[in-house]
């Protein structure tokens, strides 16, 4: 039998703390032949990476074919508050490029959009971060791709560049207090445990748009059977 023809994949934050993870274990899968990350600043060398470097962002949609002959589109942009200086830089990083990728992705054929939202995203909400995330999240929805991934962690654990002591502190905790069923949905969560798990995620069959929460990832970290964990169908 042949084998088949490998994918190529699109993948947005590959600099950040899951895009990082992320992007090598796509270098590493005999399912991509090509991994194409848009990034700010280039990258090392690698087998079968190609590198996007943008300066403006705000151009991207400007640019579709780039997103030519995708089949998998991973998008792991993101920033914080502090990072971004205002909400409308925020909001830019957290929605706009994200939004503006996947319409990219829906223009040109793509068959899946994964995405990290976060824990928490909720378009009703009155806290700006879980607003903007969940705005998001609807606005994807209404694109209807032929299958969406929406990951929704909680404090993502990793190394960073920049020393954070709400994370670190964190993780201490975590390490020291065992986290009780009823919590688990808060546990924090490794940054290449997201990435693991969507990496898994493009391999599964999932037509539609699911939404894979905080526990469900722990779970899927864990090698469960994936049959088991189809994620929450949103539509």
């Amino acid at each position: 039998m042949d084998k088949p023809t490998a994918k190529t994949a699109i993948l947005l934050g590959a600099t950040g703390l899951v895009g990082q993870e992320l992007l090598k274990m796509l270098l590493s899968s005999e399912d991509y032949g090509e991994v194409l990350a848009i990034v700010r600043r280039r990258l090392p060398e690698r087998e079968k990476l190609k590198q996007l470097v943008v300066d403006d962002w705000d151009a991207l949609e400007e640019h579709a074919e780039w997103f030519e002959g995708a089949t998998d589109v991973f998008c792991c942009l993101g920033t914080t508050m502090k990072k971004a200086g205002t909400q409308v830089n925020f909001r830019k990083v957290d929605y706009d490029y994200p939004f503006m990728s996947a319409r990219l992705a829906k223009a040109t054929g793509a068959e899946r959009f994964i995405i990290i939202t976060a824990m928490g995203a909720n378009a009703g909400s009155r806290v700006f971060y879980n607003r903007v995330k969940g705005e998001l999240e609807a606005a994807i929805r209404e694109l209807r791709l032929p299958s969406v991934a929406i990951l929704r962690p909680s404090l993502l654990l990793g190394k960073r560049d920049e020393f954070r002591f709400g994370e670190q502190a964190a993780a201490w905790l975590s390490k020291l207090m065992p986290f009780k069923a009823a919590l688990m949905k808060y546990k924090p969560i490794p940054a290449s445990t997201v990435a693991a798990v969507m990496l898994r995620v493009a391999q599964m069959y999932l037509p539609g748009t699911h939404v894979f929460d905080n526990e469900q990832l722990h779970r899927m970290g864990e090698k469960h059977d994936e049959s088991k964990l189809p994620g929450t169908d949103a539509g």
